[in-house]
This record gives structure tokens, sequence and C-alpha cells, in this order.
């Protein structure tokens, strides 16, 4: 029995490997698409995101992948991300309360580094470029006082729109087979407003 499974196992490993090598054979620069979905969090002390000017929350993030891969340990990435619409309210004293709502997302370009790892179904790689960060955001003050429907206690609203170029990095690893892979994968982007991160698994197919 052990030499059977044995057997099975290396029969798949070298159908894994032959998959792999007709794949770059038929497409040599390595093209890819794909899509993700994780948990992301975003924080700031910056007095933009509200009163007392702090703001962290976590969401659920999604992105969409295109890259290209021709050598075995360099590649390239677009990737667009949404970091979620996280929220926060309190109340500042017993008159006022407060909310604001925040919703970053970006478009980035990678450049994507693989370890030379002798395990042809398995990568590890970083990734680092430029990110462009548009972040909204809403703050709302309403007074609680105020009699309902009242005309002169209309929530004030305040909206900034903030968009910069930031640096992005990120870590992660991929299993795959037949043109198909599996990643979970960190990335981070580095920004006063939102400084916001993404944990997420993706599926990529190479055509």
């Amino acid at each position: 029995m052990k030499r059977i499974s044995g057997t099975l196992l290396a029969i798949l490993a070298v159908g894994a490997c032959a998959a792999s090598t007709a794949a770059l054979a038929e497409n040599p620069a390595g093209f890819y698409l794909g899509a993700g979905v994780g948990y992301s969090t975003v924080r700031s002390d910056d007095s933009a995101y509200g009163l007392p000017g702090y703001f962290n929350d976590h969401q659920t993030a999604w992105k969409v992948i295109a890259g290209v891969r021709p050598i075995s340990v360099v590649g390239a990435e677009f990737e667009y991300i949404d970091f979620g619409q996280p929220s926060n309210h309190f109340s500042a004293n017993s008159i006022n309360n407060y909310g604001l709502d925040s919703h970053p997302r970006a478009a980035a370009l990678f450049a994507v580094g693989y370890l030379p790892l002798p395990i042809p179904f398995f990568d590890v790689y970083g990734k680092a470029g430029v990110a462009r960060l548009q972040t909204d955001v809403t703050t709302v003050e309403a007074l609680v006082t105020c009699p309902v429907n009242s005309p002169n206690c209309s929530p004030i609203f305040s909206r900034q729109n903030q968009t910069d170029n930031k640096f992005a990095y990120g870590v992660g690893m991929q299993s795959k087979a037949w043109g198909v892979s599996f990643r979970a994968e960190y990335e981070r982007i580095s920004s006063q407003f939102g400084d916001p991160d993404a944990l997420t698994v993706s599926a990529t197919w190479t055509f």
C-alpha cells in the first residue's frame, strides 16, 4: 500500500510539472488574470478622519489582478483593490453626535520577485511598487437635542477626496497546477489617509 501511494504521488508530481512546462511553452510570457477577496484594515491618526482624530476599522476587501511572469523569478503585476467602506460613529458630548465614512481604493503597479524554490507547484514572493490611492472621507455632525425634522437641525456634512501616489508592498505564497494558482497575500499602502492594508486569498488563471 505504501508503495502504491508513493507511486501515485510521483505520478501526480510529474503530471503537475508536465502541465506547467506545457503551459509555459504555449505562453512564454506567462500572462495571467485573477480576482480575490479578503480582510482589510483602514487606520489613521490624521484629523481629516474626524474627532478625536483617530480611525481604525476592518472591512471586506476585493481586488482584480493582471500580471505577467516572463521568467521564473521576476514578474510584474497590475492590481485594482477596494479596501471596503468602514465607518465610525461616536458622541463627542451630550449634545453632538459625530460620524464618518471612509472609502479607500487603489490602482497599483508592482514588480514581483519569486524565491527560486526547487518546488514546481509552489511559490513564495514579494512585491513592491506604486499605488494611486483614492480616499473619500465623509464626516457628519448631528445635534441630538434638536426636535425631529427641525429645519435648523440638519446634519452638517464635510467631504474630502484625497488622491496620492504612494508606496505599496506585499508578500505572498501560491500553489499552482494546470494553469490555475491559488494564493494568499498581505499588501499595504503607506498613506496618512487610512494607511490601508489587506490580507486576501485569490485565484489566477494563466492563459
